[in-house]
């Protein structure tokens, strides 16, 4: 199964959020089950015409994903993805 972690920040919006392991094999597809466990995330990583937020970054294993409108990156199962929301401000 993969295993999907997220960043503190996410967590301050979502106390429940917790890893998780998935047996869904895209980032759209995992993005999806996160909405249904944790209703209004996914307006956080993505806008409202599905594409990936420009303060959000998403990465398999170490590796930034490359489809950032789709979200059709694959992933297996002994993977691991990691949901990073980025803080700005001074």
């Amino acid at each position: 199964m993969t295993k999907v972690k997220f960043t503190y920040a996410l967590k301050r919006f979502f106390p429940g959020l917790e890893e998780l392991e998935t047996s869904k094999t895209s980032i759209k597809e995992i993005l999806d089950e996160i909405e249904l466990l944790h209703p209004g995330m996914k307006g956080y990583i993505v806008d409202e015409q599905g594409v990936m937020r420009k303060h959000v970054n998403i990465y398999i294993n170490e590796t930034l994903i490359k489809d950032r409108i789709r979200l059709t990156d694959k992933v297996a199962p002994d993977n691991e993805v990691f949901i990073m929301q980025a803080l700005s401000g001074g």
